[in-house]
């Protein structure tokens, strides 16, 4: 059994989702403050540190037409900065329509729109999460 930490990077906050690939599952973890796109990374550290998980899962923001865009770049520069820092594998997973999922979702439970924008980091980055474990079962 494998532990992964999934990220939905943003440039103010990054959610923050754990998971077990034989559960196919994520919990929600508090977002990490970032101030342009960068995080603070002793907080990262001691999530990695209490998690020690086997590889990162970084939601990759395309296009609707797949193609990528300024923050697919700086996305994939922060799943290569985890590798270089933590020496673990990362994966890049397609994230359209995630945080419209999980605002969506947050609204169903009666969250009002304010609530909503401030909450969807971490439920984003649990469907990006499980989202991979699903792909990953489907192709073994």
């Amino acid at each position: 059994m494998k532990t992964y930490l999934c990220f939905d990077f943003g440039t103010r906050r990054i959610g923050v989702a754990v998971g077990r690939d034989a559960l196919g599952t994520a919990t929600e973890l508090a977002p990490l403050p970032a101030k342009d796109g960068v995080p603070q990374w002793p907080m990262l550290e001691k999530l990695v540190g209490e998690w020690l998980p086997d590889g990162f899962v970084v939601g990759l923001p395309l296009n609707m037409d797949g193609s990528e865009n300024e923050m697919s770049l700086r996305a994939t520069k922060f799943a290569k900065r985890l590798q270089g820092r933590f020496g673990k594998p990362f994966f890049m997973m397609d994230e359209r329509l995630s945080s419209f999922e999980a605002k969506g979702m947050v609204m169903q439970k009666g969250g009002d729109r304010d609530f909503g924008r401030n909450s969807v980091d971490g439920l984003a980055a649990c469907l990006i999460l499980e989202s991979w474990f699903a792909a990953q079962a489907a192709t073994s």
